[in-house]
């Protein structure tokens, strides 16, 4: 079984082996962040994503000893995701609806889903942004992702309805990565 004390090495949780090259940013992303390649605990199976909440950071398991990590936003208290989960479908420049629960929760914010079945096409301004990875539990979708997002100061942060962000070049790269069937642990 995974779990937070023996996932990551006290070591790996600060040292990078090697970082992406950062695009230029019109906004300041803390350095820890940025995708690096990090050690992990040798017994983690390749091909599968971790992702440890406390921390903000996604950890995709590329060969034993090694992770490629992101730095993510999480959801806000009680709306935080955890378990495991598959990675059911993939999609660029996805569009998006928000949930009736999330309508529910901030109709002034949402006023223009209420009512009508307006779903916001793909594009820059969508806040699933440049790629999406859906998060499906037995065969169902559970109505989480981890995607772009628009708001790329959040990362590092939980203020999400519940699914995980990240930097739309980030999750780019993610993307390329993972394929359906990924295994998804969220502790």
């Amino acid at each position: 079984m995974i779990t937070r004390r023996n996932f990551v090495t006290a070591a790996a949780a600060t040292a990078a082996v090697s970082a992406l090259p950062a695009p230029a940013l019109a906004f300041a992303v803390e350095p820890i962040y940025l995708p690096q390649t990090v050690a992990i605990k040798k017994d983690l199976a390749p091909n599968q994503i971790l992702i440890l909440t406390r921390a903000h950071f996604l950890y995709l398991v590329e060969a034993p000893g090694q992770a490629r990590r992101y730095g993510v936003g999480l959801g806000k208290a009680g709306q935080a995701i955890s378990g495991t989960y598959d990675v059911g479908g993939k999609k660029k420049w996805p569009t998006w609806r928000p949930t009736d629960a999330m309508i529910e929760r901030e109709p002034a914010a949402y006023s223009k889903f209420i009512d009508n079945d307006y779903v916001q096409p793909g594009g820059p301004g969508n806040p699933l942004g440049a790629r999406a990875l859906y998060l499906y539990r037995n065969g169902r979708y559970t109505f989480n992702a981890i995607h772009g997002t628009t708001a790329p100061k959040s990362i590092g942060r939980s203020v999400s309805n519940g699914c995980v962000r990240m930097i739309n070049d980030h999750v780019i790269d993610l993307y390329e990565r993972v394929q359906p069937g990924t295994k998804v642990t969220v502790l």
